[in-house]
């Protein structure tokens, strides 16, 4: 019942991660392994500030979380920017630094992650401590299959050239997309409209 509570909770809250894995997995620039640790990393940090707002028994007003948002779409802003500077001249080289990539992806996952903090403190706050440790193997058990899945799509005869050759505009679109939706059902807009 655990797991099963635990694969529902982690897909209800990261549908959309897995649009984000596709277009990084799309990316000619990104490493395929620093795509996966950074979706770990990122999820791996939504679930410890899950638990530790679970553990101080505080709400964060969802509002305050949605001010992530601004953060993927300052990387699809800047994305867009460099490639208008270079004219869409794609070298292949992969994004500079080894671990450059994977903080990118694990940047974005938090960013987006506004809902899964939502869900997860709740659900952490109220259950003993062998339950709230199957829920993190089950949530790292389908965030392997996130991977894998989006990995797939890419690499899919049909699917992945049309997706390949798109992803370079493809990402930063789906980042700024992200950030706004972040923003918009977190309620953040209101918040700094009332600010």
């Amino acid at each position: 019942m655990t797991a099963l509570l635990a694969a529902a909770l982690f897909a209800a809250t990261d549908v959309d991660d897995l649009f984000l894995l596709i277009a990084f997995f799309a990316d000619p620039r990104a490493r395929p392994g620093e795509v996966v640790a950074g979706q770990f990393l990122g999820i791996g940090a939504l679930v410890v500030a899950s638990l530790g707002f679970a553990l101080m028994t505080l709400a964060v007003p969802t509002a305050y979380v949605g001010l992530l948002g601004f953060i993927p779409i300052a990387m699809g802003l800047a994305r867009l920017r460099a490639l208008r500077a270079d004219g869409d001249d794609d070298d292949g080289k992969p994004p500079a630094g080894p671990w450059r990539g994977a903080l990118t992806v694990a940047a974005v996952t938090i960013a987006n992650g506004g809902d899964n903090v939502g869900v997860y403190t709740p659900v952490f706050a109220v259950r003993p401590g062998a339950e709230i440790a199957a829920i993190v193997v089950v949530f790292a058990v389908v965030t392997a299959v996130w991977c894998a899945v989006a990995h797939a799509l890419v690499r899919h005869p049909a699917l992945g050239p049309p997706i390949r050759r798109h992803a370079l505009w493809l990402t930063p679109l789906v980042l700024v997309a992200v950030g706004a939706f972040v923003l918009y059902d977190a309620g953040t807009i209101s918040l700094l409209r009332r600010g």
